[in-house]
């Protein structure tokens, strides 16, 4: 017996020690196919970078429209540059900065557009010729024969280029083009015989953009001519292989130049290389998947590295950089940008409180000392700039849900009254909540669509002050939550916007959506608007009638199809009948049906969309990425489980798509989903098992997830027994 003991143990020793070298033998970036959501509509970034960093170095084509927001769409064939920010699945363009082009031949510096290509040193290249993983990006520039490779650490981009043996060989430095912005002022300075000192200021999306650089050459520079926008480097006989190290800084040069020497002091490419690979590869290992289903692993790590690309870091490696008051700031945090909260509150900052606890401290940070400079939360915030683009006060819920999910490494005074004045400020509707309880659409354009994101807003407020014990301010949003039936009207049995003398808007029709920008919703219509309550689903069916009414209602939302204006916004996309999956205030749309004892229909729809509007193809995302917020979407609903409304923290059950998920939790701490009897036509949940006790909800907390565990779901062809609802919490 104690022979067969010792055998056992030792048996399981060697089992665990054979799991534990599987999972760390696994390169999580073999998975990563950085090339969907780069045609289409989804505006994905393509090239160079490791996870959050300020550098973003990719290719740039020449700028086409819409579908060129972030430089580069799959299906051009011309390369102008690589520059060394860039944007990731935006609906608007800009960036684009320092962009620098090798080249052969005569010395062309005009500016490549799309009625002079060949102005400037653009050229060719084809996809064949083109190699994409995350951390490195290379391809051959077909008109001059020269192989590019680039490479990227948080705040430098790195260049290699291979030319021709023989020729005289440019690279040009161009600071006067970039993503849909305008140049405002520029300065380019050779410091030495391989280094320039530089800047370039622009206006587009972020009003008043600064950006400062250092270009560092590993061969000495033999010619140079610059008309301070534009500079070109020469060599009568190319050197081989040239290197260059640029250093972005949002403070000044010389941190540019001292970020370069802390981040690459060395030429070692292939080191740099590796290391980004590294990164990437520990930030995507926080979740492993077994799946029999090769498309959705590529599909799920993709995700997870679309996640990563934004928000950006913001600040020198010696802690500097600057703020939305025009000033210099030196922060004992790591300050980010590139917020774009309207779209990640709903499901991309829910997964950082799981995946990026670190990095949620300093993004609320971030958040706080933005409040302290500007004067409220941000709303859109990019390079030090506030855009105020989109309805909504969202870095409210973000801030908001740090707290109430345990977060507390910063200061939670000081949280509470980023939220709390964020919210009772005056400008975009706000004065008219505080006086009449609703906005008026004679007053304020996109009205409903401003009202109802400040209902979330204040329902997140109002747990947080409850937790706090801040009964008075718990009363005040708690009632604020509430405002959103002010619009509904009874009558249509849909929320609509009326004026300053509540009268209902004469204009309204459900499935209108022309001229969304001055109409009383935001990027949708009155049907896509019916369910954005999240923080009060409870309350929304007894507006619609009851569970019966609540469910026929969204059924018909589903099935319901109108003849959409040609007009129409682009990211109305990826419909089921009404439902948009492209544009993110549906989100959570599809989960509603657990809230009235139907979670067997949620399961049916979040299949079909895991199945059918993400795919493993260059436009394999349904709408704009929108910094990761799609991609989060379906890692959350891939696994299983989905944050309706985040500040609650309950998340509720789906359709897990994989065999098998375990997370990496704080604490050496994990928690595994293991899904049994899962097919493609067992969709059904049949009963949930949670840490060995069966689990009757349809929904689980975020504490415990974070306690770790493992919950295991056991699949069928036909809808399970009823699982008990979520509840609202005040």
């Amino acid at each position: 017996m104690r022979g067969r003991h010792h055998i056992r143990n030792l048996v399981s020793f060697f089992s665990i020690l054979l799991i534990h070298s599987f999972s760390f033998a696994q390169h999580y970036t073999d998975y990563v196919n950085p090339y969907i959501g780069t045609a289409g509509h989804a505006h994905v970034f393509l090239g160079a970078n490791v996870p959050f960093g300020a550098v973003q170095l990719g290719p740039d084509n020449i700028f086409r429209g819409w579908d060129w927001c972030s430089g580069y769409n799959y299906t051009d064939s011309i390369i102008k540059g690589f520059s060394h920010t860039h944007l990731s699945g935006t609906g608007m363009p800009d960036l684009g900065d320092v962009l620098i082009m090798p080249f052969t031949g005569p010395v062309k510096t005009g500016d490549v557009t799309q009625g002079a290509p060949t102005a400037g040193p653009s050229s060719h290249f084809s996809h064949k010729n083109e190699k994409v993983q995350p951390g490195y990006y290379a391809v051959t520039l077909d008109d001059y024969k020269i192989q590019v490779q680039l490479t990227a650490t948080e705040r430098v981009g790195f260049h290699q280029y291979q030319f021709p043996a023989g020729e005289a060989a440019h690279i040009l430095i161009n600071l006067k083009e970039g993503i849909g912005d305008r140049v405002t002022a520029t300065h380019l300075e050779k410091v030495n015989d391989s280094t320039f000192y530089g800047y370039r200021f622009s206006r587009g999306w972020a009003p008043d953009q600064r950006l400062y650089f250092a270009i560092r050459l590993s061969a000495p520079i033999q010619q140079f001519e610059s008309d301070s926008m534009k500079g070109v480097i020469s060599f009568t006989k190319a050197p081989g292989t040239v290197m260059l190290k640029v250093g972005i800084s949002p403070v000044n040069s010389v941190n540019a130049l001292a970020n370069i020497d802390a981040e690459i002091p060395n030429w070692n490419f292939a080191k740099v290389k590796q290391d980004a690979d590294a990164k990437w590869n520990k930030e995507l290992g926080r979740i492993t998947i077994e799946t029999k289903d090769a498309a959705a692993k590529k599909i799920f790590y993709t995700s997870l590295y679309h996640t990563m690309i934004d928000p950006a870091l913001f600040n020198d490696a010696n802690g500097e950089y600057w703020g939305p008051d025009k000033q210099n700031h030196k922060a004992t945090f790591q300050n980010y940008t590139i917020f774009s909260l309207w779209d990640t509150y709903r499901a991309l900052n829910p997964l950082y409180t799981i995946m990026q606890p670190d990095r949620v401290n300093d993004m609320i940070n971030t958040m706080l000392a933005i409040y302290q400079q500007q004067g409220k939360l941000p709303i859109w915030h990019l390079a030090g700039n506030e855009t105020n683009l989109m309805p909504g006060m969202s870095g409210v819920q973000i801030v908001a849900e740090a707290y109430l999910k345990g977060y507390r490494g910063f200061d939670t005074a000081l949280a509470f009254e980023a939220v709390k004045n964020t919210s009772l400020r005056d400008e975009f509707g706000l004065n008219y909540v505080k006086s009449l309880a609703y906005i008026p659409n004679d007053r304020v354009q996109e009205s409903v669509a401003k009202a109802m994101e400040y209902c979330i807003s204040d329902g997140s407020i109002a747990l947080m002050a409850k937790q706090m014990g801040r009964a008075a301010d718990a009363e005040l949003f708690t009632k604020r939550s509430h405002y959103y039936r002010n619009y509904f009207d009874s009558t249509t049995k849909f929320f609509r916007g009326k004026n300053e003398q509540g009268q209902w808007n004469q204009t309204f029709g459900p499935g209108r959506t022309s001229h969304p920008w001055i109409d009383d919703y935001c990027e949708g219509n009155a049907w896509q608007y019916t369910w954005l309550v999240p923080q009060d689903v409870e309350g929304l069916i007894k507006l619609l009638g009851g569970d019966t009414a609540f469910v026929n209602r969204l059924d018909e939302f589903f099935k319901l199809k109108i003849e959409f204006d040609p007009k129409s916004p682009p990211d109305i996309s990826g419909m089921i009948g009404q439902y948009a999956h492209g544009n993110e205030p549906g989100h959570h749309t599809t989960y509603l049906y657990a809230y009235a004892g139907q979670q067997w229909k949620t399961a049916e729809k979040v299949r079909y969309i895991l199945k059918n509007l993400y795919d493993n193809t260059t436009d394999g995302i349904s709408g704009n990425e929108d910094c990761g917020q799609m991609s989060a979407w379906y890692i959350f609903s891939s696994l299983g489980f989905y944050p309706v409304f985040p500040a609650s923290g309950a998340y509720v059950l789906g359709s897990p798509l994989f065999d098998k998920a375990t997370i990496q939790l704080p604490n050496k701490k994990t928690f595994s989903l293991k899904v049994e009897q899962n097919s493609p036509k067992n969709i059904y949940i049949q009963r949930v098992i949670l840490n060995g006790k069966p689990w009757p909800n349809a929904y689980i907390m975020h504490k415990q997830i974070m306690e770790g565990g493992t919950m295991t779901i056991v699949m069928g062809d036909k809808p399970g027994p009823p699982l008990n609802i979520p509840r609202s919490q005040y």
